[in-house]
């Protein structure tokens, strides 16, 4: 994580940002924590019919969630409800939560991670995912441990 000292100002234009694949998810850093000076992470994640993370778990960020496009549910506190695109959806570090794409085409959003980090998280998970052999579910699990983040049986 960069000190805040080090927030330069961003635009980043459609498709500009830092892409890559992981988890079966296409992601776009569109502001990174060096750029940020480590305040926030945000992302463009675009999420396959019936793909999302299950449920989880932060020690170290907030998430912060915007629905573009696609038909998402989100579950909190025991229970899955329903978004359409321009809901926002906030989740503080330490509760449990998931989405996960409950439509027929891709699910597109926002996500901005407070404070920054989340890209180094997707990085080494992305390591993982590109080896040829697919990736090692129980290294997943680690690296998301090292990286705060839990995943728990609803």
């Amino acid at each position: 994580m960069s000190s805040v000292n080090d927030a330069v100002p961003v635009i980043t234009q459609p498709g500009q940002g830092r892409g890559m694949s992981v988890f079966g998810d296409g992601v776009e850093f569109v502001i990174t924590g060096a750029q940020s000076g480590g305040r926030f992470t945000q992302w463009i994640e675009t999420t396959h019919p019936g793909g999302g993370p299950p449920p989880h778990y932060h020690t170290r960020e907030d998430e912060n969630f915007y629905v573009i496009e696609g038909s998402a549910e989100f579950f909190q506190g025991g229970q899955w409800t329903a978004v359409v695109p321009g809901t926002a959806v906030f989740m503080p570090k330490g509760e449990v939560h998931a989405f996960r794409n409950a439509g027929e085409t891709p699910l597109k959003m926002l996500i901005t991670t407070v404070p920054s980090g989340f890209e180094i998280f997707f990085d080494r998970c992305a390591v993982e995912f590109a080896k040829p052999e697919g990736p090692d579910m129980t290294r997943l699990v680690e690296i998301a441990g090292e990286h705060g983040i839990h995943f728990v049986t609803p």
